[in-house]
């Protein structure tokens, strides 16, 4: 995000399910049926329409928004079978998650950053954005563990379509209001794109669900 719009960002996170389909092919050997992998086209396509119309191209972003995607979809994969016949709800298991995540990171973080190049970061954000720096960052934090909170805890309250349909919505709304507040420039092909690899995500949300329940 530090590097493209943020709706640019969320045009290629859309491609998400693109991901998992391929992922659960090629690492668990799952295969699906051809409309699913039909309703990857349009998701692919926009995708790609997207980030060749998107006035504030840039590679490294585009590149962070794809790594983001796999690194998503494992999440997600490895957290289903981890939450499976299990009795933990899904809060609970964030919270696992989450705490696992700092130990075993933190060493990560020491090692190649380290205190003084977090010193040095902090003072020039405060620098040349201002105090309220701190509150965007306090807010920010509450914010996206709120977010993956109710993610988990949603999987175990709702049926997995209404999940899916209910993230399509979410990148809609994401896309939009940071077009509206941030004032991103828009051409007509470029929203094209987007809506097109929308429409596919939902596509793909109707005909890969019902296949996974009969499965289950």
């Amino acid at each position: 995000m530090s590097k493209v719009a943020v709706s640019f960002t969320h045009i290629i996170k859309s491609g998400e399910p693109a991901f998992s389909v391929l992922v659960s092919r090629f690492l668990l050997g799952e295969t699906f049926p051809p409309s699913v992998y039909l309703s990857l086209v349009p998701i692919i396509g926009g995708c790609a329409l997207a980030a060749v119309t998107e006035l504030n191209f840039n590679m490294t972003g585009f590149m962070g928004a794809m790594i983001s995607n796999f690194a998503f979809v494992l999440r997600n994969i490895f957290s289903k079978k981890g939450m499976k016949g299990k009795s933990v709800s899904g809060m609970n298991y964030y919270a696992c998650l989450s705490l696992l995540s700092l130990l075993i990171l933190t060493p990560f973080a020491v090692a190649v950053e380290g205190p003084q190049m977090w010193a040095a970061g902090w003072q020039k954000a405060l620098s040349e954005i201002g105090p309220q720096f701190i509150w965007w960052v306090a807010a920010q934090s509450i914010f996206y563990h709120l977010y993956n909170q109710v993610s988990y805890m949603s999987l175990d309250e709702i049926s997995p379509l209404t999940f899916s349909v209910g993230n399509t919505m979410k990148r809609i709304s994401v896309i939009v209001s940071s077009i509206i507040i941030f004032h991103t420039p828009v051409q007509p092909i470029n929203a094209l794109g987007a809506a097109i690899a929308i429409l596919g995500t939902f596509l793909y949300s109707q005909v890969s669900v019902p296949y996974m329940i009969l499965r289950n």
